[in-house]
């Protein structure tokens, strides 16, 4: 047996020694070993999981991939997207989709921003040349601090909410669930109408292989959440 044989002789009983401490671990709770008797758990595809607090569940996890969160009350969403978009750095111009709320591109415009209503469809250029997009979305997963755009009226199509530089984006705590599987749930019936899904966990990122990070490659860059505590 050759040096290198035996170094992967090695490097496999290694490996397989972790492998099988893992699933030790992992069954440590199981007090019946016998697969046919193990009592199975009673389980919903959909139903949830149990959380304390769904919502500040989801506002800490957003936090922690590197995005702005702020909670405010139903009356004060138009000024949170401005103090958003200006957070952010957008300082003339943010597009909206087609069925924004009148009130938060009044706002926009009225702090002497240029809300670019994507009606008709706006070219890339100009996409390119927009500081931001602002939009509402479908749901946010607590349990992995994920964002859902459907891309209805309120969220617009997948263009201009990937190559703008800046999302600000608007979810109601009632929008808020605790995992995937309840998500799926909620967006299902905008899947069976043939709308896009967009999964959104903070801002676009990417690495190369020796892991040197570059943001903005896939999508907005910046990333500032308006939760709005309508429950």
């Amino acid at each position: 047996m050759s040096a290198q044989q035996t170094t992967m002789s090695a490097r496999d009983t290694a490996a397989r020694t972790e492998i099988l401490a893992r699933i030790r671990r992992a069954t440590a709770d199981i007090t019946d070993k016998d697969p046919e008797t193990d009592s199975p758990i009673q389980w919903e595809y959909g139903r949830g999981i149990e959380m304390d607090d769904v919502v500040s569940t989801f506002v800490q996890k957003v936090i922690d991939y590197s995005a702005t969160v702020v909670r405010v009350a139903p009356p004060d969403v138009p000024q949170a997207v401005v103090e958003g978009l200006r957070a952010t750095g957008a300082r003339m111009s943010a597009v909206v989709p087609t069925g924004l709320d009148a009130d938060w591109i009044y706002a926009m415009r009225a702090a002497g921003l240029e809300a670019r209503v994507d009606e008709p469809a706006l070219s890339k250029e100009v996409l390119n040349d927009t500081e931001a997009v602002v939009t509402a979305a479908a749901c946010g997963i607590a349990d992995t601090g994920t964002i859902v755009l459907t891309h209805i009226a309120d969220q617009g199509r997948r263009a201009i909410t990937l190559v703008p530089d800046r999302h600000v984006c608007v979810v109601r705590a009632s929008q808020v669930v605790s995992d995937v599987p309840e998500a799926t749930q909620i967006v299902k019936p905008a899947v069976k109408e043939g709308h896009p899904l967009t999964w959104i966990s903070g801002g676009s990122a990417t690495s190369d292989i020796e892991l040197s990070r570059v943001d903005g490659v896939h999508g907005p860059r910046k990333l500032y959440v308006i939760v709005v505590d309508d429950i």
